[in-house]
């Protein structure tokens, strides 16, 4: 079956989640409707309710801080905890005792009315105040995972240094094993698992966690494809914060990207947006949308039917990337379209799609496969950092993956990229594109960030695309730059030699010299 095993870590990582299974479970048919083009035995896994009923929860670990989980509960309409603590406690105490329990937090409307089969409200920012609000999914109780030493939001312990969440992993497993205790029951469950794959938060604490758990992963699994979306906060911040999240950001670098088979930073807010998508920085609510419609979208063709065109898996996506492991950190971006309205395969005369402006990425004069320009870039910009479109326009491209939702080109053009792409005595960019015809569907969770021509669209045509580049190297010698005067003297020369090794792999064969000193 090729199963994806999900890890998330944190708030941000969370409500990108949670939108992440939300549009899973929109993919099951029912009854006598079409079967759906996504294999939910990737992303789901059987079971047993609490009154003996067959269940299908998501293959997932959810972790996060106490205070931070809202409305949602360990037990839910599926299953019920065995053990009550009240009694417990009386089991194993003979005197009086006396139960405080904290204020539940009320459910949201959205909550109660799924709950109650009602037409959901529509949802707006200040009433989102979890991702539990809009939350769709059942899980199974083993699923969450609440970490009480640190509570969110706390000025008194702020979970925000990279090594305070390298210190609370290191103390939970020597206490728990946390590998056995959560994740080994998810793995065992897998006949053949295709990999796994990791949200997170990159610029924080849950960096310094992250590194750790995957360092346990790696010594117990070895060279299974383990992908690690590190989500960093973009937009204003003090500068204090800024320098700590740089900080953060070049150790979670060094430790995750030599252990990940593929390291992705997005961005929370990116600095250009086109026209057409207005979010809301300050709402994790919006921006985990954007960032899940790329991560969704990207990782689709891992998920579908062995019978659907357009399918691939965690493996070959690593083969096209990585230039044999030695590339591991990528960089994401999309391009979106309403489909209803404008024919994403059509395009006019000078060769640029009519509504975004971005290239049809088809095979050029010279039957070398081109390199598209998307218009939302989600590779995260380095804080203080000049304007980094002069260094994208002179950055060179070794590879990128594109998954196409929509007819953006004809089986053709896509035959023909790939094959030309395949070319080893080639110099030109290793390419691969999938494509396939389910488009991201617009819920009622989701929120409305995007002003196409029609109001009413339900479902969007996404072309993602995933790159290796030059752009890797000059955002990761800026940081390294940066850390040598934000890290301890007993830590900086590894960081520091570690970073710049980095570098080179994506300068190896191209003169990057001009580009740094143009920036610099």
């Amino acid at each position: 079956m090729h199963e994806v095993v999900t890890l998330q870590f944190g708030q941000q990582a969370n409500y990108v989640g949670t939108h992440f299974w939300n549009t899973q479970e929109s993919y099951f048919t029912y009854g006598s409707d079409e079967e759906s083009p996504v294999d939910h035995d990737i992303h789901f896994r059987p079971g047993i309710g609490a009154n003996g009923s067959e269940t299908y929860t998501p293959r997932t670990l959810i972790y996060d801080l106490k205070g931070a989980f809202g409305t949602l509960r360990r037990e839910n309409a599926l299953y019920e905890l065995q053990d009550d603590p009240t009694e417990i406690s009386q089991q194993m105490w003979s005197g009086s005792t006396n139960v405080i329990r904290n204020e539940a937090i009320p459910q949201s409307a959205y909550q109660q009315h799924l709950d109650q089969g009602l037409p959901t409200p529509a949802l707006d920012t200040p009433n989102v105040r979890f991702w539990s609000d809009y939350n769709r999914v059942f899980y199974n109780p083993r699923s969450i995972v609440q970490l009480h030493e640190f509570e969110l939001n706390s000025a008194l312990m702020p979970f925000e240094s990279w090594t305070t969440g390298e210190d609370l992993f290191n103390n939970l497993d020597r206490e728990h094993d946390l590998l056995d205790r959560d994740l080994r029951r998810f793995l065992e469950e897998c006949d053949q698992m295709q990999g796994i794959q990791i949200m997170t938060r990159t610029d924080d604490a849950w960096g310094g966690f992250t590194a750790k758990y995957l360092e346990r992963i790696r010594d117990d699994l070895g060279k299974a494809s383990t992908w690690v979306f590190g989500l960093e906060e973009g937009g204003r911040r003090s500068r204090a914060k800024q320098m700590l999240q740089t900080a953060n950001s070049a150790q979670s670098i060094y430790n995750i990207a030599q252990q990940a088979s593929l390291y992705i930073p997005i961005t929370s807010t990116p600095s250009q947006l086109p026209s057409y998508v207005t979010i809301d920085g300050t709402s994790k609510w919006h921006t985990a949308a954007l960032q899940v419609l790329a991560i969704e979208s990207l990782t689709l063709p891992t998920r579908l039917r062995s019978n659907q065109a357009g399918r691939t898996s965690f493996g070959d996506i690593e083969n096209v990337l990585s230039n044999d492991g030695n590339r591991r950190i990528a960089a994401l971006s999309m391009s979106l379209e309403d489909p209803t309205v404008h024919d994403v395969a059509t395009n006019s005369a000078d060769g640029q799609n009519g509504s975004n402006g971005h290239s049809n990425g088809s095979v050029a004069e010279d039957g070398e496969p081109s390199v598209d320009k998307l218009d939302i870039d989600l590779y995260p910009e380095v804080a203080g950092s000049s304007d980094r479109s002069s260094a994208s326009s002179k950055s060179h491209v070794f590879s990128q993956l594109q998954s196409l939702r929509g007819k953006w080109l004809s089986t053709f053009e896509i035959d023909d990229t790939n094959f030309a792409s395949r070319n080893r005595f080639s110099n030109a960019p290793k390419m691969e594109r999938y494509q396939t015809s389910l488009l991201f569907p617009m819920l009622d969770s989701y929120p409305r960030i995007f002003a196409f021509s029609r109001p009413a669209y339900e479902k969007i045509a996404v072309r993602a695309a995933l790159s290796t580049s030059t752009v890797v190297s000059h955002r990761v010698r800026r940081i390294e730059g940066l850390a040598r005067s934000l890290v301890g003297i007993d830590e900086r020369e590894a960081l520091c030699d570690g970073l710049i090794s980095i570098c080179e792999e994506y300068e190896d064969g191209w003169d990057s010299d001009s580009e740094i000193d143009d920036d610099a």
